[in-house]
């Protein structure tokens, strides 16, 4: 369809019908951890589990497909910090169509390894997905290959809104759709999807804070161009929104939260400890919505989990912010006697009060300690804040003195 079409209810349909045997009709799970949380039924959209792990596929197949026979032999261009990436590698090999991908330079491997093993010519360019994609643009112009964008084309949209008609089916009383916003396109599809057939739900786009391009964009009135972002969330790590997506979010988006770095920590966190789903940052962005104000969502409410694609170096990095922001890391400076037992008998009472000692620092060189004085660090994980204060009571009571 025209670049500048502004998608429908139809082309959403239609893209169904093209995806029909291409992408998975994904899961929706319940969360009883959130449903508790939120007072009402939350179910987990599980795009995560979709082929090549993320949503991407849907709008991506959904606009190699629409192409020409003479546009698809000159081949297809894109730019990606992975995501994208994959589902433009995977639709164009399912098509028979040939596929070059601009990533930024510090993409995570799994995602550049997968998106070669897709089938594409993967080059790497720039820090950031509009600095790749100026360079997809260029290579465009030059080559004659046909820039397929990860989120401003009506195509997109409409593919990614097939997203929308499968929560209705399979959520028909669903009063809430929490949906993570990077440069639009999903959230676009979705609301198109939902608010044709089902206006009265309320759609919830979430940003994360060091990227949120939607807030002053929607209050200018028109796309703004961030002047940097940061976000460990690089599948939501846009600097501007597209022009399609953006009249669509626009109109139809009830409203854009943003969420904390924390907030999404905790959220990955959640999702792989109590709902047992891998999924990366920004896929997790709804439920960090949902964690950071709970009481703000009318139920039933659909989470949609975009993406799994995580780094491993990413998801170790975030657990352990997680871990900390919920309050499962303490760290104690405690003064002891400097004698022989004195530290074992410590480590026994931690034991017994089931603070898992993750480091020790002994020190016994410091000017303020007393000749027959140590100083120790102990940093433990607990179970939570509850636990971190019973540990603290626990060596009190035992004469220890804390010090910090």
């Amino acid at each position: 369809m025209p670049a500048n079409h502004r998608p429908g209810l139809d082309d959403v349909l239609a893209a169904q019908k093209t995806l029909s045997g291409i992408s998975r009709v994904t899961a929706l799970e319940g969360s009883r951890y959130l449903s508790r949380l939120v007072g009402a039924p939350v179910r987990l959209k599980c795009e995560n589990l979709q082929r090549t792990g993320s949503f991407k596929i849907r709008g991506a197949y959904t606009r190699i497909a629409g192409l020409t026979e003479p546009e698809r032999a000159r081949g297809v261009v894109a730019a990606s910090a992975g995501n994208h990436a994959q589902g433009v590698a995977l639709a164009a090999h399912l098509l028979g169509v040939r596929s070059t991908v601009f990533m930024p330079v510090g993409a995570p491997l799994p995602k550049v390894a997968a998106t070669r093993e897709y089938g594409a010519e993967v080059r790497l360019h720039g820090q950031v997905v509009d600095e790749t994609l100026a360079a997809a643009r260029e290579y465009a112009a030059t080559s004659g290959a046909v820039l397929i964008h990860p989120f401003d084309h009506p195509d997109v949209v409409a593919g990614q809104g097939t997203v929308g008609l499968e929560i209705l089916e399979q959520c028909p009383d669903v009063r809430t759709v929490v949906v993570g916003i990077g440069g639009g396109g999903l959230a676009a599809g979705v609301a198109v999807a939902v608010k044709s057939l089902r206006p009265g739900v309320r759609i919830v786009g979430v940003q994360a804070e060091g990227s949120a391009a939607y807030p002053p964009s929607l209050a200018a009135g028109h796309p703004v161009t961030l002047p940097e972002v940061s976000t460990m969330a690089d599948g939501m790590k846009v600097g501007r929104p597209g022009d399609v997506p953006f009249r669509i979010v626009r109109e139809l988006v009830d409203e854009v939260r943003t969420v904390s770095e924390d907030a999404l920590s905790a959220a990955l966190l959640l999702c792989l400890e109590r709902a047992k789903m891998v999924v990366e940052p920004a896929g997790a962005s709804p439920v960090a919505a949902l964690l950071t104000e709970p009481g703000a969502f009318e139920g039933p409410v659909v989470a949609v989990l975009s993406g799994g694609n995580v780094d491993p170096v990413v998801l170790e990095r975030s657990l352990r912010h997680g871990m900390a922001a919920a309050g499962r890391y303490l760290s104690l400076r405690l003064r002891l006697p400097d004698r022989p037992g004195v530290l074992a008998a410590l480590l026994g009472e931690l034991s017994r009060a089931d603070a898992n000692v993750l480091a020790v620092n002994h020190f016994r060189t410091d000017p303020g300690l007393g000749v027959s004085e140590a100083e120790v660090e102990v940093r433990l994980e607990t179970l939570g804040p509850e636990h971190c204060a019973e540990v603290s009571a626990a060596l009190s009571a035992a004469g220890y003195r804390i010090l910090g």
